[in-house]
């Protein structure tokens, strides 16, 4: 079978609809039926049930969708060495981190890369693990680096441990917190924490320690994925701000903010990794800039 035509069967699930799934393609609705209707005809097979609300594969249908999705991808893969073997070049890339990356190394790192290669043009998508993981399997992005704790086991997903950032407590100076030598947690909570979204490992010590039924009964004054955001409220009001130490550590220095010693807290750090599509051949870039990741 032709494999413009694995690739409508693929849309038409993805999109669970002939309409979104011909945008997407680029061809009409109705040749994208006649499509899939010459794929079911050749394999002998009803891909798709259609409803009156969307279309939904059929078990034959997933079955045939799986294998469809690969061959696609694998293609795809194919077509992108060719090109990166024929040009020979850096070329541009597009990446994501999480909002711990962010505020630690990632501007020092572009900046080296902008320093020494200033014709090549970067994309750098900043959010939360599960959003970065989608970008990645949308192909929207070549690699992401974030807190991988919480990630799903998946054979198409290729995890690289990176160092771990440790982190704490913090409360801005004069902070009524600030003059205790240590500090019960309930009493940090009571006053409302800032932080990014937290792994469930994380969620279920601090929820243990605060004698709560479950981790789902953990709550957080304000939830961000941009730490610097967090920094500035945090500096703002006596909320407490959760963060690995290299991310205040300018504050810390200055005395604007101060750690705190929380009682019965074990060490806190961030278990940062480098996530890639297993299979997908990395742009030399993409390659280059992996491979100055701190603690790779």
């Amino acid at each position: 079978m032709d494999l413009k035509r694995w690739a409508h069967i693929v849309a038409v699930a993805d999109r669970r609809s002939f309409i979104r799934a011909a945008e997407q393609v680029h061809l009409s609705q109705p040749a994208l039926t006649r499509s899939i209707q010459a794929a079911e005809a050749e394999l002998g097979l009803q891909l798709f049930d259609r409803g009156t609300q969307e279309v939904v594969p059929t078990p034959a249908g997933e079955f045939i969708v799986a294998r469809a999705r690969q061959l696609v991808f694998d293609n795809r893969c194919l077509e992108r060495d060719i090109a990166l073997y024929r040009s020979l070049e850096l070329g541009d890339t597009a990446f994501g981190v999480g909002p711990f990356p962010a505020a630690t190394f990632l501007a020092p790192l572009l900046a080296s890369i902008r320093r020494e290669y200033p014709a090549i043009n970067l994309r750098v998508e900043i959010s939360n693990w599960q959003l970065l993981l989608a970008r990645l399997r949308e192909e929207d992005i070549e690699f992401f680096v974030a807190d991988t704790r919480d990630l799903p086991t998946d054979s198409s997903l290729e995890l690289r441990p990176l160092r771990r950032e440790p982190g704490g407590f913090y409360v801005r100076a004069g902070h009524p917190l600030a003059r205790r030598k240590r500090v019960a947690l309930q009493q940090l909570w009571a006053c409302g924490v800032l932080s990014v979204r937290l792994p469930e490992g994380v969620r279920a010590i601090v929820a243990q320690l605060l004698g709560l039924p479950s981790a789902a009964e953990l709550r957080l004054a304000l939830e961000c994925d941009h730490v610097d955001l967090l920094k500035d409220i945090a500096l703002g009001c006596d909320s407490v701000l959760a963060a690995p130490h290299v991310a205040v550590a300018p504050e810390v220095e200055a005395g604007r903010l101060c750690a705190l010693d929380i009682e019965g807290l074990p060490p806190m750090a961030s278990e940062m990794g480098v996530v890639t599509l297993n299979g997908r051949t990395p742009s030399p870039m993409a390659k280059l800039i992996m491979g100055r990741l701190p603690g790779g």
